[in-house]
């Protein structure tokens, strides 16, 4: 199973006991919004591959966080976590990509007409509590999604990814979660909470037509600047689990495994596979 988040990709001590309200940018607390203008920014400097396909979604989503807390880190002493309504991204993932809205690929629209919004909380102290394998990681940041609780809005949504092989069909649920940890050379989406997803096409989805839905459960990404990126996914289905390996590559189609004649992508596929371990703090209360 492959990681896919939206827009993107599940404990010890204590934390605050709930991020406080959207106060704007200019406040000395609560989250900071983070506005269009600069979202299209980040997005701007994104290169090398079409991030209007569903299956480099989550590879743009955390390209452009990794720049934002880069930024908030050197400008933001508070370091207070981030916010990004769901608004801004639509409108600056437009303005980057000059799509009219009908045009817009399905994981943005959806995320939008579903208000889905995210808070990034890339403070250290609040995610790691030890590293006990694998090196320091340079970013760390608790990635929380969700879309309000009310009339008209379901507690899930899903949509059809075709460009994958197989196909797939992903769920998020109302409130979903997982921890960005960044390496440097390798990412790694951690504990992921309410992303569900299964197979369409071809015999494992024969397969999932039984099972059902599997619960993702993480997934590891590298990537060759400017080229393909690997994805290790791993997901759980009663005790059914499995790990997936595919390669993705800059126009959105994928494959399974790794081509056995680029060795600059089975060396990135055997650093994924290497043994890391963090103990995370416990999440704060879903705003």
């Amino acid at each position: 199973m492959r990681l896919a988040l939206g827009i993107a990709a599940g404990a010890l001590l204590a934390l605050p006991p709930a991020f406080p309200p959207v106060q704007g940018p200019g406040t000395a607390s609560g989250w900071h919004a983070v506005s269009t203008e600069r979202l299209l920014a980040a997005m701007d400097s994104v290169q090398g591959y079409d991030f209007t396909k569903t299956t480099n979604g989550p590879r743009l989503q955390a390209d452009v966080l990794r720049q934002l807390i880069r930024e908030q880190e050197a400008q933001d002493p508070e370091r207070r976590p981030l916010f990004l309504g769901h608004r801004e991204w639509y409108e600056a993932f437009l303005a980057r990509t000059g799509l009219a809205p009908a045009a817009a690929p399905l994981y943005v629209r959806r995320t939008c007409e579903m208000e889905q919004d995210m808070v990034v909380d890339y403070r250290r102290e609040a995610v790691v509590e030890a590293v006990l394998q694998g090196p320091a990681p340079r970013i760390t940041a608790n990635i929380r999604l969700f879309w309000p609780e009310k009339a008209g809005k379901p507690d899930q949504y899903s949509y059809d990814d075709l460009v994958s092989k197989p196909h797939l069909r992903v769920t998020q649920k109302r409130l979903m979660s997982y921890r960005l940890v960044d390496y440097e050379d390798r990412l790694w989406y951690a504990e992921v909470q309410g992303l569900y997803g299964r197979p369409t096409s071809g015999p494992l989805g024969l397969l999932f037509n039984l099972i059902g839905e599997a619960r993702v459960v993480e997934s590891r990404s590298a990537f060759v600047p400017g080229g393909a990126q690997v994805v290790r996914g791993r997901a759980t289905k009663w005790g059914f689990d499995k790990t997936e390996t595919l390669t993705v590559w800059p126009d959105g189609h994928t494959d399974r495994d790794v081509p056995p004649d680029r060795r600059d992508l089975l060396a990135l596929e055997a650093r994924l596979a290497e043994p890391l371990a963090i103990r995370f703090k416990p999440l704060p209360p879903q705003p």
